[in-house]
């Protein structure tokens, strides 16, 4: 299959779109296609939330005004399947007010600390509530009681580190097929097939992430955990924090364990350490899923996405920022 949508629902209907193959995007008047040897696919352009380019994917200038013109960011992954950049649009959202105070709880390192220790207590809650559904006793409990002595940013990534480690112990413990077998955690490239789903799943979410800030008010490179360098949107890093347990992590678990991901789904002649055409089209369906998947929100008293919930959690972070309400970050119930 060259390019697939999923449909999301809500008010309105809109689809996230994922290209798959190589191809290129060209555009006549206000319609979108994508073009290459199989064929030719209509985007209807006011039904998209985002695309997805895991191909290589050519495209035009007047493609990129039309996108600009309707708002929609345009995410390129590499060969690997890992984040490598995003067309973002102007936005029309950012405040100088919002901007100047996210700056401030930068600049102010205990007003910084504040913020990044919720993020790593949050990670770690979540985590938790993981290992809680299969019955995992760990030592997170433990390691996280050092997160409120922490006095700098690097202490603080030291503990969180720990907290990951001790996370990542009982992966192998958690998935069912013997063929995955998971030890520590790699990058770059990773080294088997657990890892290379988490690195494929974690990039899927930052993406999502960043297309949820964009909707907000929040200037994405000004962040508090992780630092705000060129060429990076950081305060994505520090949300992802919260949702990798809970939205990766997960879905991972249950791709594995009701073998809807084999070994077949991943490429023999790299190590495995790649995912076939087949294996990225199964991991976005379901990933798909996962952010439609509705669960009731406690304070809204109702029910929202868990892709609603990255953005409320956005909100939740102004909110802090312009002093109206203490930021507290998501933690599951179950």
């Amino acid at each position: 299959m060259n390019f697939v949508s999923y449909k999301k629902r809500g008010r309105k209907r809109m689809e996230n779109y994922y290209i798959l193959s190589d191809g290129s995007l060209t555009r006549h008047e206000n319609t979108i296609y994508f073009e290459n040897k199989n064929g030719k696919n209509y985007i209807p352009i006011e039904k998209v939330d985002n695309i997805y380019c895991y191909g290589q994917v050519s495209l035009t200038s007047q493609v990129l005004h039309l996108l600009a013109k309707k708002r929609i960011l345009i995410h390129f992954f590499n060969y690997y399947g890992y984040y490598e950049g995003t067309f973002y649009p102007k936005t029309k959202l950012l405040a100088g007010n919002v901007i100047i105070k996210q700056a401030e709880h930068y600049i102010d390192m205990k007003k910084r600390l504040i913020l990044a220790k919720k993020f790593v207590k949050g990670s770690a809650d979540n985590m938790k509530k993981v290992l809680s559904y299969y019955k995992l006793k760990n030592k997170i409990t433990q390691i996280e009681q050092e997160i409120e002595n922490q006095k700098t940013i690097p202490d603080l990534l030291n503990t969180e580190a720990r907290i990951r480690i001790e996370y990542y112990s009982y992966f192998d413990k958690i998935t069912k097929q013997q063929s995955f077998h998971f030890e520590k955690r790699t990058k770059q490239p990773p080294k088997n097939m657990i890892n290379a789903l988490i690195s494929f799943g974690n990039s899927l979410l930052y993406s999502t992430t960043l297309n949820e800030l964009y909707n907000t008010q929040l200037n994405p490179t000004i962040s508090y955990l992780h630092e705000p360098l060129q060429r990076r949107y950081s305060l994505t890093l520090d949300l992802t924090e919260i949702f990798k347990p809970i939205i990766v992590d997960r879905l991972i678990f249950k791709l594995i364990n009701k073998e809807m991901i084999t070994k077949k789904h991943f490429k023999k002649d790299v190590n495995y350490c790649i995912l076939t055409k087949s294996g990225k089209n199964k991991f976005l369906q379901e990933y798909d899923k996962k952010l439609k998947t509705t669960l009731k929100h406690r304070q809204l008293n109702r029910n929202v996405s868990y892709k609603h919930l990255i953005r409320l959690e956005a909100y939740k972070l102004e909110k802090h920022i312009l002093d109206i309400k203490e930021y507290t970050p998501y933690k599951i119930r179950w």
